[in-house]
């Protein structure tokens, strides 16, 4: 009887650690992929506001340069396909369609003396720089905190729990566009020739 209870508390404290592992490893999946989730909302946050900050931005270009729709309507349509993303990969996408047409915009800028010159451009672009420097630092928080999960649902024995938690890698990183290593060309059409008198 002494042999069969010493086995049974034994297999009673082996159960007890498996569980308490399980519980601890599983809880700390949670916490990392809150993590994700609150750096994502930060990143979110960030684009949302650089989003209602477009539309004056355009409006005070347009007041100088009206005949650069092409350009306005490509915001437009960048900022309407971000604010209707629902994934994070979506998202993501979107945010780089409207980084390349936020870049033509604000190179139209150059041809436009008065305007740069214009406070309230130079106030809104104060605060778009501002916000782009806010995204930055958010996607960074972001896809550490995405690496830092990927990498702990990875490692043997997690792996394990993760795979009978329903946790899996989420691969929506935030990357460099491709081509985003080169500024936009913009081409201004040549002035026309005075009519001849």
């Amino acid at each position: 009887m002494k042999k069969s209870m010493i086995w049974l508390i034994a297999l009673a404290a082996v159960a007890v650690i498996a569980i308490g592992t399980y519980v601890s490893l599983r809880n700390s999946m949670v916490q990392k992929n809150e993590a994700v989730k609150e750096s994502w909302s930060e990143v979110d946050v960030q684009m949302q506001r650089r989003a209602d900050l477009i539309p004056n931005l355009v409006a005070t270009v347009k007041g100088y340069a009206q005949h650069e729709q092409t350009v306005f309507d490509n915001v437009a349509n960048a900022r309407a396909a971000l604010l209707n993303a629902r994934s994070p990969s979506d998202r993501i996408a979107a945010n780089g369609q409207l980084d390349g047409a936020l870049g033509r915009l604000l190179a139209i800028v150059e041809n436009y003396p008065q305007l740069k010159a214009d406070q309230n451009f130079l106030s809104l672009q104060d605060e778009l720089a501002g916000t782009e420097n806010r995204i930055a630092v958010a996607r960074r928080r972001y896809n550490l905190a995405l690496r830092d999960y990927n990498a702990y649902i990875g490692l043997f024995p997690n792996n394990l729990v993760a795979g009978w938690s329903g946790f899996q890698r989420n691969n929506a990183y935030f990357e460099a566009a491709p081509g985003a290593e080169q500024a936009p060309k913009v081409n201004f059409p040549a002035p026309a020739a005075p009519a001849p008198k």
